[in-house]
């Protein structure tokens, strides 16, 4: 199979800003339709991803509804959790060895079926926690094989000035999704009974797997990888981000933001209650308005672009984050409406990390090894946020939730301060840029 060496990527990466691109932001000749290739294939992701998230939610309702358990709540988080971490770097390797768009296909296809086997399970009666256990683990390593390859194949699919808006697009969807899925999988559930939700979400895995069937998607691969044991293609897919010094820096940054913010998310409720004196209908206010502003984030980006300064906005973002989240911690117990307010602010900023770090290490790895760079940044964020959560569950029943907000806004203002001091890293703003 033919690949780009990387030694051509820099020419690649710079096209012409005057006129109407021609080439993807690697390099390859683009269809006159590439804008259509591009539409069928996120439709049908859009479709199967609102599905899959009302899939997920009545099966948080069922468990909730039938256990009562927290710490049931809790494994199946990390049963969804874990495994993209852990086996998204060796999903990056089948994506830089294999037909990128048959790994896609087949992980979705795979997800589907697993889902309908299940609601024929439940519609039988024979629903039982090890097999929502099941579902939920076959939804997650579909997503650590899945989300590889689909990122290595956006650069070959779209112009370089267009490349990020794509990246922001599954961040789009997702908040969107986020915020009307649950609703619509509890009405179904409650309606036509938790099978009818696993069934829907057969079809809509169906419609992603039509939408990629129907997209003519370019196979590169790594001649080599084929040759190489795992270990070999890992440490590969190492030394490809590691020749740029400033995207290991900054990798290492954003993971660390990782860690750092991974505990809101579990503590906003617990915040609410004990801080503000809250009920379960104000948390979900704050849920709400922490879903909406990731909308608004990344509809931002998306109509914006991001600029030139792509690292700088990430240091920026850090730097709101943190603000924000100080300032949650400083308000007195009667200003919940505040919290609400800096929530939203909050999530507006972090719709701004993931979009600009895909893009940046698209422009700087070479395609043949962009899968595995791909796997292994999934792997460092994924696994961050389940430990920044024990971490931050710990320290912030030592001092106090409120507290622990402002330590952890204090840690991540300094973090956004720093990030973009190192040269090598306001040296990725300066290449392949329009």
């Amino acid at each position: 199979m033919p690949f780009r060496p990387a030694q051509q990527k820099d020419a690649a990466v710079a096209p012409d800003c005057a006129t109407e691109p021609t080439t993807s932001a690697v390099g390859l000749p683009l269809p006159k339709n590439w804008l259509a290739v591009i539409a069928f294939i996120w439709a049908g992701q859009a479709v199967s991803m609102i599905t899959s998230y009302a899939a997920g939610y009545a099966v948080v309702w069922y468990v909730t509804e039938s256990t009562g358990s927290a710490l049931v709540l809790a494994a199946m988080n990390v049963c969804v959790m874990l495994p993209i971490g852990l086996l998204s770097p060796f999903g990056g390797i089948v994506a830089d060895k294999h037909n990128r768009k048959v790994i896609m296909i087949v992980a979705d296809g795979a997800v589907g079926l697993v889902s309908l086997v299940a609601g024929f399970l439940i519609l039988a009666g024979d629903v039982s926690l090890p097999l929502l256990l099941t579902v939920c683990l076959a939804r997650a390593i579909g997503q650590a094989f899945h989300s590889p390859a689909m990122m290595a194949a956006m650069p070959m699919l779209v112009p370089d000035k267009h490349l990020l808006r794509i990246n922001t697009l599954d961040q789009l969807l997702a908040s969107i999704a986020g915020i009307g899925a649950p609703a619509f999988g509890i009405f179904l559930y409650t309606t036509l009974g938790f099978s009818s939700v696993m069934f829907l979400d057969f079809a809509g895995a169906c419609v992603a797997v039509l939408g990629l069937v129907l997209a003519k998607v370019p196979t590169v691969a790594d001649p080599s990888a084929s040759q190489q044991h795992v270990l070999a293609n890992l440490r590969d897919g190492w030394r490809a981000v590691a020749q740029t010094r400033g995207l290991v820096l900054l990798i290492g940054a954003v993971t660390l933001g990782m860690l750092i913010f991974g505990p809101l998310s579990a503590l906003c409720p617990l915040m609410t209650y004990d801080h503000f004196g809250g009920d379960g209908y104000a948390a979900s206010i704050a849920e709400a308005a922490f879903g909406i502003g990731m909308l608004v984030g990344s509809v931002v980006l998306m109509v914006w672009g991001g600029g030139k300064r792509l690292a700088g906005l990430i240091a920026v973002a850090a730097v709101i984050v943190g603000v924000a989240t100080a300032i949650c911690g400083l308000l007195p117990p009667t200003g919940f409406a505040g919290f609400v307010a800096m929530m939203g602010v909050m999530a507006v900023a972090c719709a701004w990390f993931n979009g600009p770090l895909m893009t940046l290490t698209q422009r700087h790895v070479p395609d043949e090894k962009m899968g595995r760079a791909m796997g292994l940044i999934m792997a460092a964020t994924g696994l961050s946020a389940p430990i920044g959560v024990a971490l931050g569950g710990l320290l912030a029943e030592g001092i106090g939730v409120a507290p622990f907000f402002v330590v952890d806004g204090a840690c991540c203002l300094a973090l956004g301060l720093v990030m973009y001091l190192p040269k090598s890293v306001r040296a990725l703003d300066s290449e392949g840029t329009c």
